[in-house]
């Protein structure tokens, strides 16, 4: 009987270390003060720049070190894992409006979002370039010069990665905003995956295919991905900047109901704040993204030359339209690339049949 105090005095301990262990575990199950951010394809080197800069700035200011952990993949793809909760994202930094907006819709963000950051949400912006082998052996300069005979071209799959997605809107606006009809436009598109060789889910994976495996002519592509991978080539490649190409305008935010879960808003704002900052812009200028300031932007002119880009809505309403027009079942690029994925899955039957 007198072993008895002490045991519950044990049993109380014990209670209050595991308490203190829930305590600093999230829904992730690892220590709290931690940040997950998802986001699109190629930006994995510039968040984890942008991360260690935050980190030590926040630490600095406030005494708490976070953790920023990073997810990446095809834009929309990413996006459809956030909204099934495959992904608990504290922040989502996506390559496209609509796959930020997808969230809005399902109701894991405030309808309000856009509003809540600078520059309506959108720290950089960037373009579609194309990357060549070294020389330009195809003598690649505009988009008609992509569907000539015997160019072989690589870029994501449209239906997953945001850089398949601004490729195609590229292609479309490179006929229509040139004069062009829709006609016209749907010609080329068609011509330009019968053209296409290799089809990933996301940028990186694309890349790796072009740069590494040496498949294809041109790879259609983020211009920070094109100028990483030039960078990286050892002069195997070169860009070339078509006359014309499409304004990306990645966008952020935080994501209302898992900061909530997880009582991480100041910090998941704080970061995405972080972004607008002279330190961040400067960051973001040096890995190919194109930073808002002025000032930044002049610094980094030779890397980063002046372009002549079309937004969304010189060929649709807004980005809803475009999603829908483009992009939705039986949408445009669905009906362009239906006849492409019968024949591939023919000649695979063919293989098997022969086999």
């Amino acid at each position: 009987m007198k072993r008895l105090p002490l045991l519950n005095l044990a049993a109380v301990a014990g209670v209050v270390i595991a308490v203190t262990l829930i305590t600093v575990k999230n829904v992730h199950g690892t220590t709290a003060h931690e940040l997950l951010n998802v986001s699109y394809d190629p930006t994995r080197e510039l968040y984890r720049a942008l991360n260690a800069q935050f980190v030590a700035a926040y630490q600095q200011e406030t005494g708490t070190r976070l953790q920023v952990k990073q997810s990446h993949g095809g834009s929309s793809r990413q996006a459809r894992t956030v909204v099934a909760g495959e992904q608990q994202a504290d922040v989502v930094t996506l390559g496209l409006y609509s796959d930020v907006d997808a969230l809005r819709k399902q109701g894991l963000i405030a309808d309000n979002w856009v509003q809540r950051l600078p520059n309506h949400s959108q720290p950089y912006y960037s373009t579609i370039v194309f990357v060549v082998r070294k020389g330009n052996p195809r003598h690649i300069h505009d988009w008609p010069d992509l569907i000539v005979p015997g160019v072989d071209i690589v870029t994501p799959d449209p239906r997953s990665s945001g850089n398949g997605k601004l490729s195609a809107l590229a292609a479309w606006g490179a006929v229509t905003t040139r004069g062009g009809n829709e006609g016209a436009a749907r010609d080329y598109l068609n011509a330009l995956y019968q053209h296409t060789v290799r089809f990933d889910s996301g940028a990186r994976g694309a890349a790796i295919g072009f740069t590494v495996e040496k498949i294809g002519d041109v790879q259609l592509a983020w211009e920070n991905e094109a100028l990483r991978e030039v960078a990286d080539a050892r002069d195997e490649l070169e860009i070339v900047y078509p006359p014309v190409s499409i304004l990306a305008e990645p966008y952020v935010a935080w994501v209302d109901t898992n900061v909530a879960r997880h009582h991480s808003e100041r910090e998941a704002r704080a970061y995405l704040t972080f972004l607008f900052s002279d330190a961040a812009q400067q960051t973001i200028a040096q890995a190919g993204y194109r930073p808002l300031s002025a000032n930044i932007a002049q610094r980094f002119a030779a890397r980063l030359p002046p372009l002549k880009l079309f937004p969304v809505t010189a060929i649709a309403r807004d980005w809803d339209d475009a999603n829908h027009r483009f992009f939705d079942e039986n949408g445009i690029i669905d009906t362009v690339l239906k006849p492409a994925d019968s024949a591939a899955n023919s000649s695979s039957q063919s293989a098997r049949d022969k086999g």
